[in-house]
C-alpha cells in the first residue's frame, strides 16, 4: 500500500511513517506542501494522511484531488475545526495521535 503522508513538520512524518512501516509495511511518501502532495497524488497513492493547516496553506487542494479520484483519506490535524463542513465526514485523527488510531484508521482503508 502506497501511503501519502501530507504534514509541513518533519518530526511529525517521521513518526507518522515510522508507524505505518511498522505496522501496516506501507510504502509512504512524503510531502510538506500542497504542490508536492498534488504531484504525489498525480503519481498515484492508495491512501493518504492530511494535516489540515499546513502553515501558511492548507491541504484543501489535495483533499479534493483525492475526493475526485476516490483515493480515500483521513485528516491528522490540530486544526480539524478548520476543514470545511463538505468535507467533515471525511475520517480525521486529532493531534496529538496515538498510534493506536493510525494503524486502526490505515487497517479500515
Amino acid at each position: 500500500m502506497r501511503i501519502l503522508i501530507v504534514e509541513d513538520e518533519p518530526l511529525i512524518a517521521m513518526d507518522l511513517e515510522d508507524i505505518l512501516q511498522e505496522n501496516a509495511n506501507a510504502d509512504c511518501v512524503w510531502a510538506r506542501d500542497v504542490a508536492s502532495g498534488l504531484l504525489h497524488v498525480a503519481q498515484g497513492v492508495d491512501f493518504a494522511l492530511l494535516d489540515f493547516d499546513l502553515g501558511g496553506q492548507t491541504s484543501l487542494p489535495v483533499a479534493l484531488r483525492l475526493q475526485a479520484q476516490s483515493i480515500p483519506f483521513c485528516f491528522v490535524s490540530g486544526s480539524l475545526s478548520d476543514v470545511p463542513p463538505s468535507l467533515r465526514r471525511i475520517p480525521s485523527i486529532s493531534k496529538p495521535f496515538h498510534p493506536a488510531d493510525i494503524r486502526r484508521i490505515v487497517a479500515a482503508a
